[in-house]
């Protein structure tokens, strides 16, 4: 019943106003951002297939089929039109889609704990993702809406099944383009003729993407045939249909590395389908960079390219605004995370990443490890990824970026384009066993999908070292401390404790960067600068990260001298 009194009128009206106007707002906003689905040319559903169970963990639907090797490595081969081929890939691998959905929400959970924060980014998200579909081909619209039919509804809450499947396939060029969240901190390098083993043309790379343990416990590796373009394999995580790492049938790899971006407005092209489209599509080098420079993406990124047919490497050089190729002129090639091409030389935001950030670090390490390794061959290369030293061959403690091998790797690749032979790593990190597959016999037939034994490179020794123990226990450690101080999740790290983490990675900035922030939260200022100082004292991964501790200290001599001077008999 509307009021009498004249000032409630008003107040009434006026609240009736605003949420009227909000709603509106907020329906434009649902508006703006809805997603609409692909035009398909099939009538086909979830239903029309029937996932068979083969073996243990071994499933088939006609022709394709999923199942894990012996060293607990995925292995999937799928053939036919794009919205088929991704209905099917959803069937047969549905609970591990739903296994990395669940990891990958808990890892943001974990991140920001807040649901109104949570809210807050996921209206985020989807504005700023709002015409991504604008800049995903038609063909790779059709395949991921596909696959998103099989998607968990557990997570309905966060947006429709395709609207969140194409969200995904954005996070690797948020997560980096927003925060620089060292998430991808990626390295690889290319060796050929004289200064390879077998004068061939061998390439190498550590996917430094990390989202958490339990995101990389199920590697899965495809092998896809389309029914237009060329067939080829990709290495990186059930739900995942663009490309991180990759080779197709007539020898072109791709690989990708992260490199400092320009804040972005909008989405445009995720950097791993373009990659995708390039193994699809491209038979040589200038056919990449044709798909390259058509392509529109919003986050900077090196795409280190291999051809057999043109017997070289090359790295495409691209940004939001501009596009170069960098053609070494030698017979290697270095790439980490920062440009090198003549487009870029004297752009303020790449020598800003060059100076600032650990790049220069790796980029100067492998180098120097490969002037050593020539001639070159796929175990040297190995070597090479696995390398946890500094530059010349000082040890920096185990976890630090300016290391080739972070300890923190989703995987390790190499290729050797000419031979149309790939190795993979197995777990943990690029520690494990690489096993072969030979692209050549991989699509003549299901028998011979399988991986070579006898060109199998052996895990890492140091796997089985007392070193490794101790570092895992430093991560657990250091994982509860970086909880307790982002999230308030409870921790009490006893006196030995304290001791024993410091044991276990005692050459390492990070250890007193953990211990300094640990100290820093319960307020014993006087405990934090003394870490943080110590922190100071060994090999700091980059100058903004020794910004970033200086910044704590003086924060922290800040609070002690505020709680010093507000006691009640302080002067």
């Amino acid at each position: 019943m509307w009021p009498k009194n004249k000032i409630a009128r008003n107040v009434l009206k006026s609240f009736l106003i605003f949420f009227l106007v909000i709603g509106l707002l907020f329906g434009l906003f649902l508006w703006r951002i809805h997603v609409p689905a692909p035009k398909l040319e099939s009538t086909k559903t979830t239903e029309s297939y029937k996932r068979v169970k083969v073996a243990e963990n071994h499933y088939a639907i006609g022709n394709c089929w999923l199942k894990k090797n012996k060293y607990g490595i995925w292995e999937m081969y799928l053939e036919g039109a794009p919205y088929e081929r991704g209905l099917i890939y959803g069937i047969l691998a549905k609970e591990l889609m739903e296994k990395q959905e669940v990891h990958f929400v808990s890892q943001i959970r974990e991140l920001i704990p807040s649901r109104f924060f949570l809210q807050v980014l996921k209206g985020f998200v989807g504005w700023f993702n709002r015409d991504i579909y604008k800049y995903i081909p038609e063909e790779n619209q059709q395949e991921i809406y596909g696959v998103s039919q099989s998607f968990s509804d557990r997570f309905n809450y966060i947006g429709p099944k395709y609207y969140r499947i194409l969200n995904y396939h954005a996070a690797h060029d948020i997560g980096h383009a927003l925060a620089d969240l060292n998430m991808v901190g990626c390295t690889s390098f290319a060796v050929n003729h004289a200064l390879s083993k077998d004068s061939t043309l061998l390439i190498a790379r550590n996917f430094d993407f990390y989202m958490g343990d339990a995101f990389a416990e199920d590697k899965l590796i495809v092998f896809l045939k389309p029914d237009k373009g060329y067939k080829y394999a990709s290495y990186a995580w059930a739900g995942l249909t663009g490309v991180v790492s990759g080779m197709n049938e007539k020898g072109i790899t791709v690989t990708l590395n992260a490199s400092k971006s320009d804040m972005p407005f909008t989405a445009k092209e995720p950097i791993s389908i373009l990659a995708r489209q390039i193994l699809q599509y491209a038979g040589t080098i200038e056919e990449a960079n044709r798909i390259a420079a058509k392509s529109e993406t919003f986050v900077s990124e090196s795409l280190l390219i291999g051809s057999a047919a043109d017997d070289k490497a090359v790295i495409i050089e691209k940004s939001p605004q501009k596009m170069d190729v960098y053609d070494s002129g030698k017979d290697y090639l270095v790439c980490a995370n920062h440009y090198q091409g003549s487009a870029f030389m004297n752009d303020s935001v790449n020598i800003e990443n060059i100076k600032d950030t650990d790049s220069k670090s790796r980029f100067d390490r492998m180098t120097q490890l490969m002037g050593r390794s020539y001639p070159m061959d796929v175990q040297g290369a190995a070597a090479i990824l696995r390398d946890k030293d500094g530059v010349d061959d000082k040890f920096i403690g185990y976890g630090n970026s300016k290391s080739l091998n972070q300890l923190i790797a989703h995987h390790g690749i190499l290729f050797k384009p000419k031979k149309k032979e790939m190795w993979i790593s197995t777990p943990p990190y690029q520690l494990g066993e690489f096993i072969c597959y030979n692209l050549g016999d991989s699509f003549s037939g299901e028998a011979a999908l399988g991986s070579i034994d006898s060109l199998q490179i052996k895990e890492d020794p140091f796997v089985k070292s007392i070193d490794y123990k101790k570092f895992e226990a430093f991560k657990e450690v250091r994982h509860r401390i970086s909880k307790y101080v982002l999230l308030d999740v409870p921790f009490e790290l006893s006196s030995s404790a304290e001791k024993a983490f410091v044991a276990n990675n005692p050459r390492s900035y990070l250890t007193y960067l953990s211990l300094g922030d640990y100290f820093k939260k319960k307020e014993s200022f006087k405990k934090a600068i003394t870490y943080y100082e110590q922190a100071l004292k060994h090999d700091v991964s980059s100058l903004n990260e020794e910004s970033e501790i200086r910044r704590r200290i003086a924060e922290c001599k800040k609070f002690k001298y505020a709680l010093f001077s507000s006691k009640p008999d302080s002067k």
